[in-house]
């Protein structure tokens, strides 16, 4: 092996004093500066071996497994310290550059939102040309900038597992129209609208709302309640529009509103007039009135839709409301292998952890592979080999996490049989039985 002056004077100082870590270190730094990186993965796997909490290393390691490729592993240790509740900075920057080449976006960007709020003058350029499309003041009164993220969707329907009926009716109301527009026209139909998409939490609404946007090759906005709601009178409405403006400019595009229930409940429920402005003003969005909203699918998704305002259901807005129920046993099948792709694993039985896995939602699932992802990564840590994941170690993950839509079809059974006037919730009942 070819080294410089500097690691070979280090390596002589180690052997000297094999237990100190400074020298350790350096040299793994050393090491990773001139590309010896597998080698430089050595030192530092001892270094935290000996010290767990040893971040410097941490923040090298990141560094080794994104030069590796290993971004799965970054962001199952960066994951770890964020529950500890410190995340250096710098694994920060590692964290969010593996989630984007992971094509975990949202979390990229809220993470180098999170970068930028501790730095404001960071620039990184593989993370501004991935994450960062347009910027814009909406805070002039404050004098502060801010950034909406424009996604480029690199999903579509054949990621998604299971959910044919909500493809089915996303593909009548919003593909069909794009690819036959002059059909469309001639019957004075428009081309977009509004989809409300209701069910347990974690059973993919978000992705299938993403999953629109890449079949249709159009540009995805995902807003959450944090880049709408401000304490400033008057702001939020200011960014809604903002919101929706940029769509209009980025045609054909989806707007995908989470938990949409908090921007838009039920106005009698409300005490002051800001939470009505903010419905007032989102209504107005939906319906065009002073712009062109052909081009544009508003795709909304709640797990409380009851407490949705019934004016967001009338014609020309969220006139489509599909439940999307937990996945079914093919379909949690298909999740398991998307969620266990390029993974190491061996004889791993999809089939049968598919039939242990009922009532379970993608995000369960996801969560499983993650626990069983964190127990071999241990290992893995102290070996400094690879260990697979094996169907066992899936099954024992999934004794230890219940599904989480159990207790939501607990509420939801009572509006579905006392406060269904309407049928909207005649899904929830067909799906129980």
């Amino acid at each position: 092996m070819n080294y410089s002056h500097d690691i070979i004077a280090l390596m002589e100082a180690l052997k000297t004093s094999p237990d100190n870590t400074s020298i350790r270190h350096l040299l793994a730094q050393k090491l990773l500066q001139d590309g010896h990186i597998e080698a430089a993965e050595e030192h530092l796997h001892a270094i935290i071996q000996s010290d767990r909490n040893h971040l410097a290393a941490k923040v090298l390691l990141a560094e080794a497994f994104f030069k590796r490729e290993k971004f799965s592993a970054i962001i199952v240790m960066a994951e770890e310290l964020k529950e500890q509740d410190y995340l250096p900075f710098e694994l920060k920057v590692w964290y969010a550059k593996a989630l984007t080449k992971e094509g975990n976006l949202r979390d990229a960007q809220e993470m180098y939102a999170e970068i930028l709020k501790d730095d404001k003058n960071f620039k990184d350029e593989s993370l501004d040309s991935a994450l960062r499309i347009k910027e814009y003041d909406i805070l002039d009164q404050l004098e502060a900038e801010d950034s909406v993220f424009l996604e480029e969707a690199d999903v579509n329907f054949s990621d998604v597992g299971g959910l044919d009926h909500v493809k089915k009716e996303i593909q009548l109301k919003i593909i069909k129209p794009l690819e036959n527009p002059e059909i469309y026209k001639q019957y004075g139909k428009k081309i977009g609208g509004g989809i409300l998409l209701y069910g347990p939490p974690g059973c993919g609404k978000t992705f299938i709302a993403k999953a629109t946007a890449g079949e249709i090759k159009a540009k995805f906005i995902n807003v959450s309640i944090s880049d709408i709601l401000d304490m400033y009178i008057g702001q939020s409405e200011r960014n809604l529009a903002e919101v929706f403006s940029i769509a209009r400019e980025n045609k054909p595009c989806v707007v995908f509103f989470d938990e949409v229930d908090a921007l838009g409940a039920s106005r009698h429920s409300m005490i002051n007039s800001a939470g009505k402005n903010i419905i007032n003003q989102f209504l107005a969005e939906l319906d065009g009135i002073s712009s062109q909203n052909d081009g544009l699918l508003i795709v909304g998704a709640t797990n409380t839709p009851w407490a949705l305002d019934t004016a967001f259901r009338r014609p020309g807005r969220f006139d489509r409301i599909i439940f999307v129920p937990p996945p079914d046993v093919d379909a949690r099948k298909n999740i398991f292998e998307l969620a266990l792709k390029d993974k190491p694993t061996v004889d791993i039985d999809f089939k049968k952890l598919a039939a242990h896995s009922e009532k379970y939602s993608g995000a369960d699932i996801n969560a499983v592979v993650d626990m069983a992802i964190e127990d071999k990564l241990e290992e893995a840590l102290l070996s400094g080999e690879t260990v697979p994941i094996a169907t066992k170690d899936l099954l024992k993950a999934i004794k230890k996490h219940k599904p989480t839509t159990v207790d939501w079809f607990n509420v939801a059974k009572n509006y579905a049989l006392y406060a269904n006037q309407s049928g909207l919730y005649d899904d929830i009942l067909k799906y129980m039985k």
